[in-house]
């Protein structure tokens, strides 16, 4: 018989974090415990929800109504029962149509699963980051805020050996989101630093393409989610023509049917497309993604949601279960004043595991 206990806590980041969607100062997460009681352990997963963002979230009360209904689903099955149905589907279909509609939740129930059939605190998946002995190359984020700020943020990643940089665009003066890329173009050719933008749906049908060209002159690898959700003739249109690759996220929240996947990447042909577990169907949504993907030719990498270490920590080592050399969007442990140590290094535009 498994035991389940709920944890709640808020992350409080170290700074204003500015996206399209507004200025994050706090971020809440719910942690799921199951222990067994024939086993001496009990399995942590993180549910991570960002407001606005999230699909199942609608308030707090509502997000733990939607955790306890998760826990009463399953609260009378196996620990071996339940590994076999999360990884294939339920037989229960109404608990298979719930946990897809809930990706957060579902990832957090699927980690603490993990982690309490491998009894080994905090390894979700047995392989070489999750033991020290794979470094996964990264992005160093750049969050939005005022030139300054945002200048600061870049010289702060160059110094620190980052490669790969993603600015978030779509907040301040445009102009002076191009100066900033210009600014690096100046000093670091495409060959030395590889320049991605994330525009988290910011731009408008009517400028989109001519802002893409502006962005093309600075040799740009990919923008994220030019225009919002939903905009598919032009998204198609802009996928084609290819001014800049196009990097796909938002665009597939929602999309849990593995057909309707499927058409969704036939019609739109991105060049990549980037996954959140917490946003994407947990890890077997990811793993559908990627297998589908994949099949098209389509690239991709994985990005964390803002979960805290716990999270991030079972991302990484979803990430690591493939051979991918982009770099991946896992570089977000330092963001909160109060995180939870999981052991996480982030070094010379690496994460690795010290433990």
């Amino acid at each position: 018989m498994l035991s389940f206990q709920i944890e709640e806590q808020t992350f409080l980041f170290t700074f204003p974090a500015g996206t399209s969607r507004g200025i994050l100062t706090e971020k809440k997460s719910w942690f799921i415990n199951i222990s067994d009681k024939n086993l001496q352990f009990a399995g942590k997963g993180e549910c991570s929800v960002i407001e606005g963002l999230t699909p199942e979230f609608t308030s707090d009360k509502e997000y733990l109504n939607l955790v306890n209904k998760a826990i009463n689903y399953i609260k009378n099955c196996s620990l071996d029962d339940l590994f076999f149905q999360f990884e294939n589907n339920f037989q229960n279909q109404e608990i298979e149509d719930f946990f897809c509609a809930n990706p957060s939740i579902r990832f957090g129930f699927e980690t603490a699963i993990l982690d309490l059939k491998n009894q080994k605190k905090g390894v979700y998946f047995l392989n070489d980051f999750s033991f020290g002995k794979r470094k996964i190359p990264i992005n160093g984020l750049i969050w939005m805020g005022d030139e300054k700020f945002m200048k600061n943020q870049i010289e702060e990643k160059l110094k620190h050996g980052f490669s790969t940089l993603k600015m978030k665009v779509g907040s301040i003066d445009f102009d002076t989101e191009l100066a900033l890329l210009k600014s690096i173009r100046n000093t670091f050719s495409e060959k030395e630093i590889t320049l991605r933008v994330d525009a988290n749906g910011a731009f408008r049908n009517d400028d989109a393409e001519n802002k893409l060209l502006r962005l093309s002159a600075y040799f740009i690898h990919s923008i994220e989610q030019p225009l919002k959700p939903g905009q598919l003739e032009k998204t198609k249109e802009l996928c084609q023509k290819n001014i800049v690759s196009i990097a796909l996220d938002e665009e597939l929240i929602g999309v849990t049917d593995k057909n309707e996947k499927q058409k969704l990447l036939q019609y739109l042909n991105p060049q990549y497309i980037i996954l959140k577990p917490s946003l994407h169907g947990g890890i077997k949504g990811v793993r559908e993604w990627i297998d589908l993907a994949e099949k098209q030719s389509i690239k991709w990498w994985i990005t964390s949601a803002l979960e805290s270490n716990v999270g991030l920590s079972a991302i990484c080592q979803l990430t690591s279960e493939y051979t991918n050399d982009l770099p991946q969007g896992l570089g977000t442990g330092s963001l909160y004043s109060n995180n939870i140590d999981k052991g996480l290094i982030v070094e010379n535009g690496f994460i690795y595991n010290q433990n």
